[in-house]
Formats: C-alpha cells, structure tokens, sequence
C-alpha cells in the first residue's frame, strides 16, 4: 500500500512550479526527465534507476542492470524506461515493481507513446525500433536505418511514426503496415531528436553538427532554421503553450517563440558540459533539465539565472590529468562516476570502494549486484583488480553490471592499484 500513496501523493501540483527548484538524490548525472498526470517528474539516471518525485522527495525504480537513457509516465500506473542494458522496463506504479521487455540488442535510448495506436516505440543503437503492444505480446522490429536509431516520435492520430537516425535521415513509418513510407529529411550529419508539434504541423531536428531545423512533416520543405555555433544538439521538448526548447553539447539551453521562431531565451545553464535531459512543465512556465550534474534542474522559463546554474566544473572526472599522480588519473578516468571512495554508495552506477581490498566481491550491503558478484567467492586484491582492468569486466566476470574498459598498461593498473588502496582503506589504516 505505501506504493498506491506514493502513486497518489505524486498527482498533487509539482514542486516550486513557477519557481526555479532542483532535485536531488541520483547517484549519477540526468539522463532524460518528463513530465506526466498532474505535473509529476520521472528522471533517467546514469546510475541505473528511475526518479519518481513528490514534494522533492525521490522514490526508486531500481530494475535496470545499466544506465537508464529514457524515461515515460503513460498514466497514473504505468510507466516505462529503456537503458544500455538492450532492455526496456514496464513500470506499475501501484506497486513499483518492473517487467523487462526484451527484444533489441544495443542499447535503447529513446521512447514514444501512441495511445490510439496502442503502441510504444523504442529506438535502439542496433539500428532498429521496437513497436511494442500496450496490452502486451512480442514487439514488431523495424529495420531499413543504416545506423543507430537516436529519437522515434508518433503522429498524433499515431498511424505515422517519424525515426531519426546517425545515418542522418528521418524516415516515416506508417505504424498499421509496419513499413517504410519516406525519407523526409537527408541531412548527412547524425540526427539526435526529435520534437512534433502538438498540432502536428511542424517537425523539428537537432543534428551532431549543430543544426536545429523545422520541417513541415508531411514533405520534409524547411520552416526556419535556429542553428547556432554550437554543437551537437543533445536534447528538445516543445509545450503546449508554443515554445520549443533546445539542449546543446556546450550547456546552452535555448527557448524558442515558434508563433514567427523568434529566440526568447539563449542561457548558459551549465558551468560545464551538456544539456541531456529537457521537459516543460505541462503548464509551460518552467521548463526541467538535466546534465553532468546529479541534481535536476527546473527554471521558470523567463527567470533563467546565471547564479542557478548546473556546478559541474567540478565533477572528479573533468579534472584535469596533467594536475593530478598516474593513479588518481586513472581511477578520475575510469571509476570516479560510478564509485566513491567512502562509507556508502551514494545511489551510484557501482558500489562504494571503501574497504575494497580484502572484502569478497557482492557484498556491500547499499548496492544491488548482479547475479553474476551476487554470492560470489572472489576476493578484491591486487591480483583481481589487475586481472579484471586487464581483460576486462565482462570477460573476468561475465554478467557484471560494471560497463567494459580496460587498462591495457601494466604500471597503469600497479598505480590505480596503489592508489585505491590508500583511498580506499579505512582511515586508520592508512600509511
């Protein structure tokens, strides 16, 4: 039951609507927000869950073994979400519990929602989209881009569906035959997002060099052009009061009139890198956002302030690696945005490193493993860790949550090595 009152709690008005406010809880940096029934947020997070806020108080959907790239409130009960584990996840509210939705095989990065159609659909690196039924069943695969799919968006009435791809194409998908009907845009640069007007008549793109366009949908002939130097395009939402938002790889989130694509607002709303995530408030006046940092941001549309912005320049792995020993650069570089180095672990990717040299491997208490270190009998040493940098996670431990890198120099791993197990040893401990 605490479920069905969270659930409940989550109708009421969002906080500080109409006044910058923040969230904050995630482990890792914003991956995608949306809004849904009642102005409640949901966010996506490189730490491998769901936000659901209510007051600015988080609850978990914890289910994803990756990254979560997406994220969609259909209604009161339903949600659903997609990660770099090749899965999407359908979420009850009621009870938070998830059901895994297989089917692609790359990571999934982007979701839509066609009631009339009674479809959702997914956009996947493997250069696919999965039409997945509502009531349940299969998913329909849909095949023809000739790289990853990066946005999907239906028509209103939900007989189209518009793709967009690194291939640098938008096509159009007529949902009931499930074939290609057209390539409305032949852009030559990798298409990002995506955005539909509410009334269907305008489609806009933002592309890896930078250009943000507006096409009519039907025919592909250009509307205006609100490209600037900057790039790539990273993230849009448009609101039902006529404002299009536009997320870029230098921090900028620009707001754009679309009666005339008049700029209203061009804001630097990060010290340092992206805008991944943007969503409007249903009501228009503020609009969310998201980045490197761990904190959602949402600013009143015309109030956006230099001194409310996103503090990123300090992220451990923006240091710069001239300024720092072998070993912390390595660990800044490799580990810093998925473990931290005391008690606690802090909802990030991985577990905390405190006291890993000599604890078994799956046995921190805060963290959920996977089945693979779930029991396991392998212990953290100096042998383990240089044999898991030297191959490789998923090789030293198939199944492992922990994404695949490796550290191919010997005197790397020794002084990542030495250097975890001063920072990682309780402080009485250490020399």
């Amino acid at each position: 039951m605490r479920w069905l009152a969270l659930a409940l709690l989550t109708i009421a008005a969002p906080v500080g609507a109409g006044e910058y406010f923040t969230l904050k809880g995630h482990g890792g940096p914003i991956m995608d927000v949306t809004t849904g029934p009642g102005g409640r947020i949901a966010t996506a997070s490189f730490d491998n869950a769901v936000g659901l806020w209510t007051d600015g108080v988080p609850t978990w959907l914890d289910g994803h073994a990756a990254a979560v790239n997406a994220v969609l409130l259909a209604d009161d009960d339903l949600a659903f979400s997609a990660g770099d584990d090749f899965t999407v996840m359908r979420w009850s509210l009621t009870t938070g519990t998830g059901q895994p939705m297989t089917g692609h095989r790359g990571k999934v990065v982007a979701l839509a929602l066609s009631r009339d159609a009674g479809l959702l659909a997914s956009a996947s690196w493997d250069g696919s989209i999965g039409l997945w039924p509502l009531a349940g069943g299969d998913p329909v695969m849909l095949a023809g881009h000739d790289g990853p799919v990066n946005d999907v968006v239906f028509s209103a009435d939900g007989g189209l569906l518009y793709s967009a791809s690194a291939d640098g194409t938008i096509r159009v998908w007529d949902v009931a035959d499930r074939i290609e009907r057209a390539r409305l845009v032949e852009h030559g640069f990798g298409i990002n997002e995506l955005v539909l007007s509410p009334a269907g008549d305008w489609l806009a793109y933002g592309a890896v060099d930078g250009v943000t366009r507006i096409v009519d949908p039907g025919s592909g002939a250009a509307i205006a052009d609100l490209s600037l130097e900057r790039r790539p395009i990273l993230a849009m939402d448009a609101s039902e009061q006529g404002l299009l938002a536009v997320g870029d790889g230098e921090g900028y989130i620009m707001v754009v009139a679309t009666d005339g694509w008049r700029i209203v607002q061009d804001f630097r709303a990060t010290t340092h890198g992206p805008i991944w995530a943007l969503a409007f408030s249903p009501d228009g006046a503020n609009i969310h956002a998201g980045g490197l940092d761990d904190t959602l941001h949402s600013w009143p549309v015309g109030q956006m302030a230099a001194q409310n912005r996103m503090q990123t320049a300090d992220r451990s792995f923006l240091a710069d690696p001239a300024l720092m020993p072998n070993g912390e650069r390595q660990f800044k570089r490799k580990c810093s945005i998925c473990h931290t180095l005391t008690p606690g672990s802090a909802r990030r990717a991985g577990p905390t490193l405190h006291g890993l040299f000599g604890r078994r491997a799956g046995t921190v208490s805060d963290y959920s493993y996977s089945d693979a270190l779930d029991g396991s009998e392998l212990i953290w040493n100096d042998a383990t860790i240089d044999a898991l940098f030297d191959i490789g996670p998923e090789h030293y431990v198939p199944g492992t949550k922990m994404p695949m890198q490796r550290i191919t120099g010997a005197q790397d791993r020794a002084d990542l090595i030495a250097y975890l197990r001063r920072e990682t040893a309780p402080n009485e401990e250490r020399p």
